[in-house]
């Protein structure tokens, strides 16, 4: 079972909303906007809710697989012009840079984009458009796991930096490429000679 697959949400519940909003300095402006256009993909400021945590789409992929098949879960996760947007812990952004940083890391996972206090971020609309593109780098982007609660379980910059130290070792081939297609299947490493 993938959560690709199986645990796609696309909609933001009402108290989901509300978590989305209490990002912004003014949430009732936030709910009153997603009230006329719930469909237009709004941009919210990091640090206060939530951090965020934006990877390319097929290791963002790999990533949550780690974090559903043998770790915690996550919170909410969005797909959004071809990249991967983990919503993290407050102040989780700039701890896992720091651990990035770090030499015995940094080989094996790909850049990421720690988006944490003083940045902001688009997501998807709270309601996606009846006619709306399927691809999700087309449009508004889409939520893979929508918000659904006023208190979401976030992961912090441990569980992540786990998940993505696994997610590329497992699936790197020689000298860091990667090797797996994903309409293969499940990501398994390829073996080399």
């Amino acid at each position: 079972m993938d959560i690709w697959t199986y645990q796609s949400v696309e909609y933001v519940t009402v108290a989901g909303e509300a978590w989305l909003a209490s990002a912004s300095e003014y949430p009732r402006s936030m709910r009153a906007l997603w009230e006329s256009r719930p469909w237009a993909p709004p941009v919210l400021p990091c640090g206060r809710a939530f951090d965020v945590i934006s990877m390319p789409a097929l290791f963002g992929r790999r990533v949550l697989d780690e974090l559903w098949a043998s770790g915690p879960g996550c919170g909410p996760v969005a797909a959004y012009r071809g990249r991967t947007l983990l919503f993290v812990q407050p102040g989780a952004a700039p701890r896992l840079r720091s651990l990035l940083a770090w030499e015995e890391w940094a080989r094996d996972v790909p850049p990421l984009l720690c988006h944490g206090q003083g940045d902001a971020v688009t997501v998807p609309p709270v309601q996606r458009m009846v006619n709306a593109p399927d691809s999700p780098s087309l449009g508004g982007g889409r939520w893979i796991v929508a918000p659904d609660s006023r208190e979401p379980w976030l992961p912090g910059a441990a569980v992540v930096l786990w998940a993505c130290v696994r997610a590329a070792r497992s699936t790197s081939g020689p000298a860091g490429r990667d090797t797996a297609d994903p309409a293969d299947g499940p990501l398994r490493p390829v073996p080399t000679a």
